[in-house]
C-alpha cells in the first residue's frame, strides 16, 4: 500500500468522492471483507460488495487474500493507499493554467500554481510507480511569523532574491545529459484549526 495515490482518471475521482466509497477507503487503510464493513458502515454487505467492486474496477481497492468460509468465500480487500489526491487532470477540461494570469501576489494564481503542482507530481509518481523507481523530489515546509505587513514585503523581496541568486548559480542551459527541475516557493496564511473545520 502506498501511503499517498494519485486519482487521474475522472471516473476513479467520482467513485472516490461518493461519501460510502469515501467511507469504505477509509475503513480500508486495513484489510477488510465485506462482511466487517457491513457492520462499521451500516449497510447490508451486498451493498458494500457493490462499492467494493466499484472501487475496485478504479484500482483504489485491491484483493489481499480469499478466505474460505463454508459454501462462500470471503474476498479481504484493502485500499492501495493510506490516503488519495486527486489530480487536476481528473477535470482536464476545466483544470486549472497558471499561466492564464500570472500574478505573483493574487490568492488564486497560487492555487493554479499548486494543482498544477499536484497534476505533475502526481503524474510523475504514476510513472515512477510503473517502473518501479523513486523521483528525485524535495520540500521545505515552515512557518514564519511577521511583525508587520511591511516585514512581510520585505521578506518576500529578499526570499526573491536569494531564489533568483541560486537559480543564477546553478542552471545550466547547456549541460549535456542535464534534467530540469520546476521551483516553486509559495507564501500564504497559515490556515488555523477553526478554519479547517469549516
Amino acid at each position: 500500500m502506498y501511503e499517498v495515490a494519485v486519482i487521474e482518471d475522472a471516473a476513479a475521482a467520482e467513485a472516490s468522492l461518493d461519501p460510502m466509497r469515501s467511507k469504505l477507503l477509509a475503513e480500508l487503510v486495513e484489510p477488510g471483507s465485506a462482511t466487517s464493513l457491513a457492520a462499521k458502515v451500516g449497510l447490508a454487505r451486498q451493498k458494500v460488495n457493490y462499492h467494493l467492486r466499484t472501487l475496485e474496477r478504479h484500482g483504489l481497492v485491491e484483493l489481499v487474500e480469499e478466505r474460505r468460509k463454508g459454501n462462500v468465500t470471503e474476498r479481504v480487500m484493502q485500499a492501495t493507499a493510506a490516503s488519495f489526491v486527486i489530480s487536476p487532470t481528473a477535470l482536464s477540461s476545466v483544470q486549472p493554467d497558471p499561466a492564464r494570469s500570472p500574478d505573483r501576489l493574487s490568492a488564486r494564481w497560487l492555487l493554479a500554481l499548486a494543482a498544477q503542482l499536484v497534476r505533475d507530481v502526481g503524474t510523475l509518481v504514476t510513472g515512477a510507480a510503473k517502473a518501479q523507481k523513486r523521483v528525485a523530489t524535495f520540500a521545505v515546509d515552515g512557518e514564519v511569523r511577521f511583525a508587520s505587513a511591511a516585514d512581510r514585503a520585505a521578506f518576500a523581496e529578499e526570499l526573491t532574491q536569494c531564489v533568483t541568486s541560486l537559480i543564477s548559480k546553478y542552471h545550466d542551459e547547456s549541460a549535456e545529459g542535464g534534467r530540469e527541475h520546476r521551483l516553486i516557493v509559495a507564501v500564504h496564511p497559515s490556515v488555523t484549526a477553526a478554519q479547517q473545520e469549516h
